[in-house]
């Protein structure tokens, strides 16, 4: 094995680096500057994907030959585009917005877990105990609601002496969303 090609890298490859990261930098800012923030935001599926996307171009124009600079940000420029309309049919039309977008799911409710939905999120109850103990609880009962939400984070609602909002405006997206109606779920889903 050649050591010194696979550590070593002359002033040139500095150079091309130095420059590609630069001019991927500013690309990046210039396409997040006219489209918006919402471009790395982590709000659905396409979300994720535009940040993986844009991440594996970036390193690969910065640290190789080919593809080249413009091509790379030719490329950005396209994911820039297509997530844009992406946003703009899934505000519009609702069939769009369930394709591309994950459902967010009950995993806990009044205090009791909701297993046949811990097993469609994939999930055991040593995950939902960890994200309760990170939120500072120390008891099942203080839970109002465990949320799985569309991006994969956990969202927990703590119990209060505030009554929930009889149309579940908060809830009303999320499937199961009706268990957290009842004062208990039922016994049979734990």
């Amino acid at each position: 094995m050649d050591w010194s090609a696979w550590l070593g890298m002359d002033w040139q490859q500095v150079v091309m680096i130095f420059i590609s990261a630069l001019g991927v930098y500013v690309g990046l800012m210039f396409y997040t500057r006219l489209m918006g923030l919402r471009s790395f935001s982590k709000l659905s599926s396409h979300d994720f994907a535009m940040t993986v996307g844009v991440g594996s171009i970036l390193a690969s124009t910065v640290l190789s030959k080919d593809p080249s600079l413009l091509q790379g940000l030719v490329a950005m420029a396209c994911l820039f585009i297509f997530q844009a309309v992406v946003s703009m049919l899934r505000r519009k039309v609702k069939p769009i917005k369930k394709l591309v977008d994950n459902q967010a799911i009950i995993l806990m409710a009044h205090g009791e877990y909701i297993a046949e939905n811990l097993k469609k999120a994939n999930l055991a109850k040593s995950d939902i105990q960890e994200v309760l103990r990170k939120n500072g609880l120390k008891n099942p009962a203080q839970v109002f609601a465990v949320v799985m939400e569309t991006t994969g984070d956990m969202s927990v609602i703590k119990q209060d002496d505030q009554a929930p909002d009889m149309q579940m405006s908060l809830f009303d997206d999320i499937r199961d969303y009706e268990i957290l109606l009842k004062d208990k779920p039922i016994k049979n889903r734990s």
